[in-house]
């Protein structure tokens, strides 16, 4: 029978490279799985439903809002998101590691949630000019949209010291190391393998 698994909850300013560090992580280290989101907003070109997002009508989030299914939800530029309660729930009790990949507000709602135990990670860029290297770099936005993401990135930042663990990602090879070790230490503390599967010392018989 696994044990529990973990809630690793990772923040991290647009461009900090999140999502490329937790792809090389999440390849190193099994029994570790996303959490799906809700939203209202589209599927964008080659998103699928249950995969990337759970693509509801705003009528059909408000109700489940309403009903207390979320973990955290939030409105973010005109859209809603939302973390499924009983689906988190359900992965832990499995004994599932999940990474939720929410901001700054969201972490801050789940923080204050007494049902569920959490571990946060904010993810930082060496120095907001990096930042501003790399969101430039892309070629992708308009420089309205990369001012935009810098003064967020300045406001989140902030909220780091709220975060249980900080890394730094400014090698990338460091930054998974520091992850992944923080992964393994949380594992080891609620006597698991770094594999996640739970340590048994005497065989009961």
């Amino acid at each position: 029978m696994a044990g529990k698994g973990q809630l690793f909850i990772l923040s991290a300013p647009s461009g900090a490279g999140k999502t490329t560090l937790l792809k090389k992580v999440m390849a190193q280290l099994s029994g570790l799985a996303f959490s799906i989101s809700h939203t209202t907003r589209p599927p964008r070109s080659g998103e699928k439903n249950g995969i990337d997002y759970h693509f509801v009508s705003v009528a059909e989030f408000q109700v489940m809002r309403d009903q207390g299914l979320f973990l955290e939800w939030a409105e973010v530029h005109g859209n809603f998101y939302g973390t499924s309660r009983p689906a988190v729930m359900k992965q832990l009790e499995q004994g599932q590691d999940i990474i939720l990949d929410i901001d700054v507000q969201g972490a801050a709602i789940i923080a204050k949630d007494t049902t569920v135990a959490a571990v946060s990670v904010f993810i930082a860029p060496p120095t907001l000019a990096e930042l501003e290297r790399r969101l430039r770099g892309r070629g992708t936005d308009s420089n309205e949209t990369i001012e935009l993401r810098l003064h967020n990135a300045a406001r989140e930042l902030e909220a780091a010291p709220d975060y249980d663990y900080l890394v730094i990602n400014d090698s990338l090879e460091e930054a998974a190391a520091t992850l992944r070790a923080v992964i393994i230490a949380e594992r080891s503390r609620s006597h698991r393998l770094p594999t996640g599967e739970p340590i048994v010392l005497v065989n009961k018989t």
